[in-house]
């Protein structure tokens, strides 16, 4: 493992950069061809100007003439103000919409067809035999005045051709109007008679079905039916659990009962088990008062004495009548048990036929209901349909045509016309002008607009140039979107898991192998020492660093490498939204808290091999954060766990940011702009680079319009086989370093 502090000195290959003077000279014919393609506006603004100007003053005396006529398209009338009431008519439905009477450049383009045209043609052939449709509608204008106005305008040299084309096509589109909606009545009219009888079929076929399910199983609704059997299973459910708890009562009692007469004599077991038998309780009360009686008697006379006999005669025939009255009770008793055990068994059985029927009532229910649920759906179609031709029939009835004429049409207006001669050379002198002017400008602008410009500027090795194509341009156009944020594409091949790239034909193009070549310098600079850490950044915002550092880690995870991408731009954090992954937790977080960093990072759906860890959120004061020892530490961490890492940071001008982070990596790719970038502000961050000796990998030049296939010296057998990706670029997006706002 490598210290942090080994990235503080500047290995042998990078260079530090130093500010340089720019070159002084003239322009080459390459910085004449950029600046005409830069300042396009200016020289076809300049030559507009001056040819408009030569028109204006070379209008020739032959007259031309010009009419024009209004039609509104949605008239309100009186008619429609009855009908927009109607539910499910063409009026009342156009009614809610925006749009519905607004000219559009479909309806212009029909207005102005052979099929509209051509009647009017053969017309006016008749006392015009030169006029053709072609000659019509090359001097027939049609446009808008304002919402839902239609503007028809004509030219020509003879006034009364004028009068008489406006006069016919005004006829024409009106009656156009008139058999449009009645077109659109009576195909809509065809359509509903078509489906109304298969409608009313399935209707019908549902009752039928529905009757017969009620017919033949005796039922009016199985719903209520199931509900009525429900209550009746509950209520013989709860009369057995009373008549279980009476039985078993019964029997406890029973079997005490025998228990104690077999066990006791008779007039104790009384006392226990037949407390509640009046009869009982009163032979046991007599035992009870003789028993008194004879120990009153005993007290007063001996044993053999004629009052204590009889006594104990009354006694003993008391016995027999105890025990009378405890079998008989017994016998009552049992008689109980029985018929509440067959009382238990007949509401068993009710309670067993009622759950049979709900059973077989839950099929015919099943049935019933998607009987019920397909006649609603049938019977809705229907009613809509029948409505539908109602309001149709309604619609039909109007006689009214739909457009109307706002004014009548006037008299031929004469306008001068240009001479071609006077404009050709109008153009030409403003042609030369704008030249003149755009080469002014571009030069004044101090712009950087080529990689060779970066490169004399900065002193610097030129790691890579990544061009600005077209079809860079309909990628940016057209982005494929995750969670509302551009997903940045693939580098050419499946990416793992299980779904193919759908892009793999275009990706084989220069735009990604410029990464891949930049990926490939930058590892060739660390021959000796490997460069294991890097910083991306660049002047100032715009220059499209943050893009530049996704791609780059993209393409080194695509060639193997273990690749961590490090968002440190605490301030304006965007590498969350290029990767398409949600900005949660990031970096702020592990270094102001005890997270471990290995559970925020996340890997990127684009490579296997990349991971992310985003910025987190963003902290009152960044630089503390950046500067902290528990930064440092957490880099040396990067620097074991991962074979590269790259930190995206803030622009040089006007933050230290970039200046701290870099000290501990093995140096800074410096993004440039070109296009954008001001060759100042470059020289600016140059020299700060400079003072704070921090160490420089090399250049990226971005955005280049000059770096082609050809230009990188690549053969056009690796561009051509897949003719397929510029089609492709017209529907889907790959995000490129030429959209990267940061």
């Amino acid at each position: 493992m490598m210290k942090a502090g080994q990235y503080s000195q500047p290995l042998p290959l990078p260079y530090t950069a130093q500010l340089n003077e720019s070159d002084e000279g003239g322009l080459n014919l390459g910085q004449v061809l950029g600046a005409i393609r830069r300042r396009v506006l200016i020289i076809g603004g300049v030559t507009v100007v001056v040819a408009s100007a030569a028109v204006f003053k070379a209008l020739n005396d032959t007259p031309v003439y010009q009419a024009q006529f209004e039609i509104l398209t949605e008239p309100v009338t009186v008619e429609n103000e009855v009908i927009s009431s109607v539910p499910q008519t063409l009026t009342s439905r156009r009614e809610g919409e925006a749009t519905s009477g607004a000219v559009d450049e479909t309806k212009i383009r029909v207005l102005l067809s052979p099929q509209v045209l051509s009647p009017i043609v053969e017309q006016l052939r008749i006392r015009y035999p030169d006029i053709t449709y072609d000659l019509l509608v090359s001097n027939l204008r049609i446009g808008t005045s304002g919402p839902n106005i239609l503007a028809v305008t004509y030219q020509s040299s003879d006034p009364k051709l004028v009068r008489d084309v406006l006069d016919l096509v005004a006829k024409a589109y009106l009656n156009y109007s008139l058999e449009e909606r009645r077109a659109d009545i009576r195909q809509g009219l065809e359509f509903v008679e078509e489906q109304l009888p298969n409608l009313k079929g399935r209707v019908e076929s549902q009752q039928e079905r529905l009757q017969r399910i009620r017919q033949n199983n005796n039922l009016v609704d199985p719903g209520i039916t199931g509900q009525q059997l429900s209550t009746q299973i509950g209520t013989l459910e709860q009369q057995w659990l009373d008549n279980q708890l009476q039985l078993n009562e019964a029997q406890s009692l029973y079997a005490n009962l025998q228990t104690e007469l077999a066990q006791q004599p008779g007039e104790k077991a009384a006392a226990l088990a037949l407390s509640d038998s009046p009869r009982y309780q009163k032979i046991l009360d007599s035992l009870q008062e003789i028993d008194s009686q004879i120990a009153k008697e005993s007290a007063r006379f001996l044993d053999e004495s004629p009052t204590l006999g009889n006594l104990r005669l009354q006694r003993q025939n008391l016995l027999p009548l105890l025990n009378q009255e405890g079998e008989r009770a017994q016998r009552e008793l049992a008689s109980r048990i029985q018929g509440l055990e067959v009382r238990n068994q007949s509401l068993n059985q009710n309670i067993e036929n009622l759950k049979l029927q709900v059973k077989q009532l839950s099929g015919i229910n099943r049935e019933y209901t998607d009987i019920q649920r397909e006649l609603q759906i049938a019977t809705d179609n229907l009613n809509q349909f029948l409505a539908k031709r109602e309001a149709l029939r309604i619609d039909a009835a109007q006689r009214q045509i739909p457009w109307r004429l706002l004014a009548p049409l006037g008299e031929p207006q004469a306008t001068a016309a240009s001479v071609n001669k006077n404009l050709a050379l109008g153009t030409m002198l403003g042609l030369l002008l704008g030249l003149g002017t755009a080469l002014v400008v571009d030069k004044l602008s101090n712009v950087l607009y080529t990689s060779k410009e970066v490169k004399e500027v900065t002193k610097l090795p030129l790691l890579g140039v990544i061009p600005f194509e077209k079809e860079i341009e309909e990628f940016a156009q057209y982005a494929p979107m995750v969670n509302g944020v551009p997903l940045v594409p693939q580098m050419g091949h499946n990416n793992g898991r299980g779904h193919s790239d759908p892009f793999q034909g275009y990706r084989a193009d220069s735009f990604f192998e410029v990464f891949r070549s930049l990926y490939t310098n930058i590892r060739l600079l660390g021959s000796d020492t490997p460069i294991r850490s890097l910083a991306i950044s660049s002047a100032a915002h715009g220059d499209g660093k943050s893009t530049v550092a996704v791609h780059l880690a993209q393409a080194a995870a695509a060639m193997g490498q273990r690749v961590l991408l490090v968002d440190t731009n605490l301030r304006r954090p965007c590498l969350h939204n290029l990767v398409g992954l949600r900005n949660i937790q990031g970096l702020t977080d592990v270094i102001s808290t005890d997270l471990d960093f290995q559970d925020i990072i996340e890997r990127s759906p684009l490579e296997d091999n990349l991971y992310v860890l985003t910025a987190g959120q963003i902290p009152p004061d960044p630089i503390r954060l950046l500067a902290s020892k528990k930064m440092q530490d957490l880099m040396e961490k990067f620097q074991a766990a991962f074979d590269l890492v790259i930190y995206d940071t803030p622009p040089l001008l006007g933050v230290a940011d970039a200046y701290l982070l870099a000290t501990h990596t093995n140096g800074v790719v410096l993004v440039a702009g070109v296009g954008k970038l001001k060759r100042p502000v470059l020289e600016q961050a140059l020299e700060e680079l400079r003072v704070a000796g921090t160490p420089v990998l090399g250049a990226v030049a971005n955005r280049s319009k000059e770096s082609t296939p050809s230009s990188q010296g690549y053969p056009n057998r690796y561009y051509t086989q897949n003719s397929s990706a510029p089609n492709l670029a017209k529907k889907l997006k790959l995000v490129s370093p030429d959209q990267d706002p940061f």
